[in-house]
């Protein structure tokens, strides 16, 4: 029988169908820890330790610079800690998209998470990927990210009588913290939405009539929210209580996914994991507070929380202790303190030098200094700027995203 000219369009649809390669799109958002403030010269440490020897190797061309994805893209939305000066890098997705300061359109010789989850996702996926990441440091959950179905921010008794003994205007820090509340929230969707208004502008692979998919959503932040004690008080035990910090997250998901149009987006929220597996109080209940949201029955199989402590560089937080008591110990040779070893004040400017030198050759041996150099490159706060440790957390994003689009509910 002569198949008719229906069939044949039914069949020649069905073949599109199958043959069509959507572009993948996942979003990663949050504060300094999402821009990343690992430097590319800690790559070598990572080579250090066999388990993440290969991970090394993914992560250089065989120039032995950073390599340059093959198939995916990034468009990156950030800007300075203070102000609204927001700019656009763009490009292949290599190194160099972590934090960048007063210079957002220029590489800034970093990374953050986004280099190996996007190497991990365009090793492991057929279709072109592209990244859209948005960052800022410094800034809330409670407040510069809060979602819009959580209700405005609202100041607690406490905080108002603080208010009102330092003879603050409280009418005007209501009206400034409403204009704060929600904003950089507004900067992330709006970016989003912009991009895949043409999402060929950034990534060259981009075929329209294949279309594209918004497959995951990666949020690292936290910091700023586990020191606000005025947003999240003290319980009766001394730890703060961070469930309103549960409730922002499962209101942020929900938000995003509907301002988006991806009611089943996967979700990953990557717990903020300074201190490593040896913290203790607020750290420990503002990580639980953190994953509570994945375990809402209206999030199975759909959000994944991925713990980051286990990827704390430990040998490096035990030499930066030690950098920290050189730092005390120069302050306090500065001082006519009872425990200053200059507490008659009769060191000079080269005699404390001298004296301090000494000290910290005491303390930190040339091997653990040649090791601090090698791996670090911030601050605690930044997972000592290790790219070890960013490298290890946007691997493991990316396998959680993974993991989820195998079983996400389409």
């Amino acid at each position: 029988m002569k198949p008719t000219a229906a069939f044949l369009t039914s069949a020649l649809l069905a073949i599109t169908i199958a043959e069509a390669k959507p572009l993948k799109v996942f979003i990663l958002a949050g504060q300094s820890n999402m821009e990343g403030h690992a430097r590319i010269e800690t790559f070598d440490y990572i080579g250090d330790d066999p388990a993440t020897a290969p991970l090394l190797k993914m992560m250089r061309g065989a120039d032995g610079k950073p390599a340059v994805a093959d198939n995916a893209w990034i468009s990156y939305l950030t800007g300075e800690h203070e102000g609204n000066a927001n700019g656009e890098g763009t490009g292949k997705l290599t190194a160099g998209f972590g934090a960048r300061g007063s210079n957002p359109t220029q590489d800034g010789g970093k990374i953050g998470p986004e280099f190996t989850f996007g190497l991990t996702m365009d090793a492991a996926l057929e279709e072109p990927v592209l990244l859209i990441k948005t960052a800022w440091g410094g800034r809330s959950l409670n407040t510069q990210f809060r979602p819009p179905s959580a209700g405005p921010y609202a100041f607690n008794k406490d905080q108002l009588d603080q208010m009102q003994k330092r003879g603050k205007n409280i009418e005007e820090e209501k009206a400034e913290r409403a204009k704060d509340t929600g904003r950089f929230y507004r900067f992330m969707v709006d970016h989003v939405k912009s991009v895949l208004a043409d999402p060929k502008r950034v990534c060259s692979a981009y075929n329209p009539a294949d279309g594209y998919e918004i497959s995951g959503f990666i949020w690292l932040q936290g910091f700023n929210d586990l020191v606000d004690g005025n947003t999240y008080p003290e319980d009766a035990d001394g730890v703060r209580d961070y469930s309103e910090y549960s409730r922002l997250m499962a209101h942020f998901i929900r938000d995003v996914r509907k301002d988006l149009d991806s009611p089943k987006m996967p979700f990953v929220i990557g717990v903020l994991g300074v201190g490593g597996l040896d913290a203790k109080g607020n750290v420990i209940a503002f990580r639980k507070a953190m994953a509570a949201p994945a375990s809402l029955p209206e999030f199975k199989g759909n959000v994944a929380a991925v713990e980051t402590a286990p990827f704390w560089a430990e040998e490096l937080d035990a030499i930066d202790e030690k950098r920290g008591k050189v730092k005390q110990m120069a302050r306090l040779l500065k001082v006519k303190n009872k425990n200053s070893p200059n507490k008659d004040g009769s060191m000079d400017a080269a005699a404390q030098k001298e004296y301090l030198k000494k000290y910290e050759s005491e303390l930190i041996s040339p091997e653990e200094a040649a090791k601090w150099t090698r791996g670090a490159s911030n601050a605690g706060y930044h997972y000592l700027g290790c790219a070890k440790t960013f490298a290890l957390m946007g691997k493991n994003f990316a396998e959680a995203n993974l993991a989820m689009m195998k079983g996400a509910i389409r």
